[in-house]
């Protein structure tokens, strides 16, 4: 009786992992799923029509982007993007790939394999803009030169936001002919992605991040702008990514990415009223936990806290049996825990860092949710405690 009880209530806390599909993008799904299944590369009538509805939903992601509809590619996701980003660039232009020591892996791993640079992060996760210039300085002076810079726009375990133009002036003064690429993956549901499209030269965002289904992206590659394509194959997406089309994965896309669009404003208050209250709750009743980017630092999306005296593992087991669902950093494909990089380059007390816990909000967090989480938070605390 009291377990079922216990875990009557599910508090879902990962949305930073994925996010549940909106009712618009599961709606607009549906009818290319089952009747409008046609390869939209054929000639006929049926393919006819699932090119329009490509066209249409490009059209209606370029006018949420802030960008033209030439300028949208649709790919698989966040990391087939930043990979494209990336290798692209290096394959096309040669010279040096750079990022920041907090990114993603799909942006870090691909830096490291090209053998490029990686600049230090200051002590929220946000890359060291006077380590930016050194790095590009240095890159001219030996007679080499960047051919892509890749920052991330919102860092997706901690939620510290980057200062894009600042970014942006540092790059466009010492590596003018590179390539600015953001990984814009967890900024969609948090900030006005038009700025953050307006000073990038490429942009790359995944739909199940705000509402879309898994397995669908878009990249904004903005004119002039040359990359390699990572894809090769029967030249769709003007030759940029060959492969047929996911239509009601794209027409899902739009549909979502337009209704986040629609309600962010509202969404960021809330959310931030119940991160606010989330954090205060768990800081008022346990010693010895540190939020590790605190206030207007990071988005209304992402509480992140390091507990001391706890293992991850073992406090997320704990919050699992108690019907909360979070985690310690980014999602990885066995699901087993990683030592977060992003907690290493930001410096933080290996003693902390080892309780490290990500809790993310989104569309279909309640105060419920909130309240539920707190306090399964400090009775796990507390029992690993003892």
């Amino acid at each position: 009786m009291t377990q079922v009880a216990a875990q009557a209530h599910v508090a879902y806390l990962d949305h930073a992992a994925t996010t549940p599909m909106r009712a618009e993008a599961i709606a607009a799904m549906q009818p290319y799923l089952v009747d409008h299944f046609a390869n939209p590369s054929g000639s006929h009538r049926a393919s006819r029509g699932a090119r329009l509805a490509i066209d249409e939903a490009r059209d209606e992601v370029a006018a949420v982007l802030g960008s033209a509809p030439g300028e949208v590619v649709f790919t698989s996701g966040g990391t087939e993007g930043d990979n494209a980003a990336i290798f692209g660039a290096v394959r096309r232009h040669g010279g040096v790939a750079v990022c920041s020591a907090a990114e993603h892996h799909a942006v870090l791993h691909c830096v490291e394999h090209l053998k490029g640079e990686v600049v230090a992060v200051d002590r929220s996760g946000v890359i060291d803009l006077a380590a930016l210039e050194e790095t590009l300085s240095r890159v001219a002076a030996r007679g080499d030169h960047t051919s892509v810079v890749s920052v991330m726009a919102v860092n997706n375990e901690v939620g510290s936001v980057t200062p894009l133009r600042d970014v942006a002036r540092i790059v466009r003064r010492l590596a003018p002919q590179a390539v600015l690429h953001t990984d814009g993956v967890q900024a969609v549901c948090w900030l006005d992605v038009r700025d953050v499209v307006l000073v990038t030269d490429v942009a790359t965002f995944s739909a199940h991040k705000f509402g879309g289904p898994k397995g669908a992206g878009v990249m904004v590659v903005k004119s002039g702008t040359s990359l390699e394509p990572l894809i090769m194959g029967g030249g769709q997406e003007r030759d940029r990514r060959s492969g047929t089309h996911n239509v009601a994965g794209i027409v899902a896309t739009a549909a979502a990415l337009r209704a986040t669009a629609e309600v962010r404003e509202a969404e960021v208050r809330r959310v931030a009223s119940l991160k606010s209250h989330l954090v205060a709750t768990v800081l008022g009743a346990l010693d010895d936990v540190m939020e590790t980017v605190p206030g207007a630092a990071s988005v209304p999306g992402v509480a992140h806290l390091c507990i001391g005296g706890v293992e991850s593992e073992a406090l997320l087991f704990l919050l699992d049996e108690a019907g909360v669902c979070a985690s310690a950093a980014s999602a990885c494909a066995s699901g087993a825990l990683e030592t977060s990089h992003v907690l290493h380059a930001m410096g933080v007390d290996t003693r902390l860092a080892r309780g490290a816990l990500r809790l993310s909000f989104g569309h279909t967090t309640t105060q419920a949710d909130v309240e539920h989480a707190a306090h399964a938070i400090i009775a796990a605390v507390r029992r690993l405690r003892k």
